[in-house]
């Protein structure tokens, strides 16, 4: 049977669909001139051989009976779809210049995109590629890029606010599904610092453009004026130099230097290493996610056993430092995302189907939970029995840590509020999570007081 992917409806192009377990895209015959000069051209081999497409097998329209189609492609499965307001600001800059890369690529052979989308990025094995083959068409002389807007408002805007105004303001993206509106740029940025060439350009001269034409008569607007090839090189230059130029300094707020300036015993540190090490080798998971991964020390262990990590954190320092890790290390195996579980990115956009929420890319093999109840139960206000329903919706296996309020962390966040969390101690853990886990390990880790456990959902004992 058939199952059309939610998100791909609006590129008349092609969409894609499952059937038995298995993703394929459909081709359209109307786009079948600009998808045969895509591939015969060259350009398709070029940007799979660069690692800036994701690739695909083709097959034959009448493998399936689809009305309409004209092929029927095989993508590589992206194991893990992430969204650009789970970025952090260097992953968000890293898709923008691969886009304007790939459009640059595109041009040389005659070719432009039709979209630049931040949602048609992914990132694969620790680097971002493109994963909509059908973004082509052919280049016609004297037209303007009519994705413009759209890498303004996706990439620029929002990297330019986190740059000048506010880092947090990345997640506009996740109220802005087609990205952040240039007016409101505009407003937001801090003029005297946003008043260099490229930024007064594309930004606020930019969203001054949209204002002035948006009234006037289809045959008066920008997009009707010639605009030569050369010209055309020139703004993909210009928005390459304008987003290179944006640099964000994380500063030394957060918490991102946990494990290395705080009072943690270092034999706390490598009993606990250990462990993690030892439960996942007890069940040998194909995926993991690690919640609250902080720079992802734990992450790591667990891609060093071959095993894909999505390294969730809610800092955006945490997030940063660790995707500039994977960079420097050129890791391919841990994907690091900002997100926050109490909070944890929702489904969007039409039928709040085009955009997955987290729980919906779910469940995985194996969850972390390192250091992260005391914040969830003390710092949240989340009921223990509440938490342990929530990871028996998102994972088979949970390595799990309890952090009992003796620990100087917990008395840390109750100096500033009242212990009113009663129900907060191990056997009201061990309760709470038995409903929903089977305890399969129990460990304290080193001398501390702290625990370190090995749960299985009840779901998937037979």
């Amino acid at each position: 049977m058939q199952v059309r992917e939610p998100g791909s409806f609006r590129d008349p192009s092609g969409y894609i669909f499952a059937e038995n377990g298995k993703l394929y895209r459909q081709v359209s015959l109307e786009y079948r001139e600009d998808f045969d000069y895509f591939i015969g051209s060259g350009l398709h081999n070029e940007l799979v051989a660069r690692g800036l497409l994701n690739p695909h097998t083709e097959m034959e329209a009448g493998v399936f009976d689809i009305p309409g189609a004209y092929k029927i492609l095989c993508p590589r499965v992206v194991e893990f779809i992430s969204y650009p307001y789970e970025w952090c600001f260097s992953q968000l800059k890293d898709a923008a210049l691969v886009t304007l890369e790939i459009e640059k690529l595109a041009l040389d052979y005659g070719m432009t995109l039709k979209d630049s989308s931040a949602y048609n990025i992914q990132f694969v094995e620790g680097k971002p590629l493109l994963i909509d083959t059908l973004s082509f068409r052919h280049y016609v002389e004297g037209k303007p890029w009519v994705a413009y807007r759209q890498f303004c408002q996706h990439f620029l805007a929002p990297l330019a606010l986190m740059t000048l105004k506010d880092v947090r303001l990345g997640q506009l993206l996740r109220n802005n599904i087609d990205g952040v509106p240039l007016d409101l740029t505009s407003r937001l940025l801090p003029q005297f610092k946003s008043f260099r060439t490229g930024l007064l350009l594309h930004l606020h001269l930019h969203a001054l453009t949209q204002r002035r034409y948006a009234d006037r008569p289809v045959n008066d607007n920008i997009a009707s004026r010639k605009f030569s090839k050369r010209s055309f090189y020139g703004l993909i230059e210009s928005l390459h130099d304008s987003v290179e130029r944006l640099h964000w300094e994380k500063g030394s707020n957060g918490w991102r230097d946990y494990y290395t300036k705080s009072e943690i015993d270092s034999r706390y540190l490598e009993h606990k290493r250990t462990l993690v090490a030892d439960y996942v080798e007890q069940v040998k998971p194909s995926s993991a996610w690690d919640i609250g991964s902080n720079t992802g020390m734990f992450s790591r262990i667990v891609a060093q056993k071959g095993i894909p990590v999505v390294s969730f954190d809610s800092d955006t320092g945490c997030v940063e430092e660790n995707y500039l890790k994977t960079k420097r290390n050129k890791e391919t195996n841990i994907l690091p995302l900002l997100a926050d579980f109490t909070d944890p990115s929702p489904a969007l956009g039409w039928e709040n189907k085009e955009r997955k929420s987290i729980l919906d890319r779910g469940p995985v093999d194996i969850a972390m939970a390192l250091a992260l109840i005391h914040h969830l139960a003390i710092g949240n206000n989340l009921p223990m029995v509440k938490i342990a329903s929530f990871f028996q919706k998102i994972c088979k296996w949970l390595i799990i840590e309890f952090v009992p309020k003796s620990d100087p962390m917990v008395k840390k966040l109750l100096r500033v509020r009242e212990d009113i969390f009663y129900r907060y101690k191990q056997e009201d853990f061990e309760s709470d999570f038995g409903q929903f886990f089977h305890i399969k390990e129990r460990q304290q880790i080193g001398e501390s007081q702290r625990s370190l456990y090995l749960l299985k959902s009840k779901d998937t004992v037979k």
